[in-house]
């Protein structure tokens, strides 16, 4: 068992390391508003992590994984949601990307998502958390991810539903660890990139990626 969980765990390791729409939306969540906010989109995503495994648990992701029909439908939905994510990013950016800047620490300023920066978080918090949810709810290859990757960590004859919950919860917990890091490092770097011309740029680039991401995705064939 302990060689099978070091193994999942490095491969889970590397799995994290890997950018995708989620980092994207994460590293833009905290530069334009703070380490909290970031913090709260990351624990949407790993909620939509914990969500993709379970499923993997009960056979749901297996039934994404097994019809055209079903991967196709998450698949374009995915994608309008990434492509409009996107074009918010660019459209922010075009308007000058709000007043103020990173280290104001004054007024609170409203960023392309319409999330408010609230020194109490409260309502920032949720906007923020339902966003790192729907980004990863955006991507059907997770869930086809979970039914491929997970079981084959899973010792023999041990009960693949638990194990794959807890194989999730772990999965959880190091994307965790490592966009944790990832906000910390932003949040450092706050003070240069929030000054107005880095935010506009920074804005386009994340706006073009995710874009980029979007059609990527409603283009791809399986």
């Amino acid at each position: 068992m302990l060689e099978s969980l070091f193994a999942f765990a490095g491969a889970a390791v590397l799995i994290a390391m890997a950018p995708g729409p989620s980092t994207v939306v994460i590293m833009r969540q905290s530069m334009r508003s703070g380490r909290r906010a970031g913090l709260a989109t990351v624990l949407g995503n790993e909620t939509g992590v914990l969500v993709w495994g379970v499923a993997a648990a009960v056979g749901l992701s297996a039934l994404l994984a097994a019809s055209r029909l079903a991967y196709d439908g998450l698949r374009l939905a995915g994608a309008v949601v990434l492509v409009w994510f996107g074009v918010r990013a660019l459209w922010h950016a075009r308007r000058g990307g709000g007043s103020g800047g990173a280290g104001s620490g004054g007024a609170a300023e409203v960023d392309g998502e319409g999330v408010e920066e609230a020194s109490n978080g409260g309502y920032s918090w949720l906007r923020c958390y339902r966003l790192g949810l729907v980004t990863n709810f955006a991507n059907p290859k997770a869930g086809v991810f979970a039914v491929s990757f997970l079981p084959q960590f899973v010792p023999e004859g041990w009960p693949v539903p638990v194990v794959l919950v807890g194989f999730s919860v772990l999965w959880a917990l190091i994307d965790l660890a490592w966009y944790a890091v990832v906000v910390w490092l932003v949040g450092a770097a706050r003070r240069v990139l929030g000054r107005p011309g880095v935010r506009r740029r920074l804005d386009q680039v994340s706006g073009v990626v995710l874009v980029g991401l979007g059609v990527r995705l409603a283009a791809e064939t399986r």
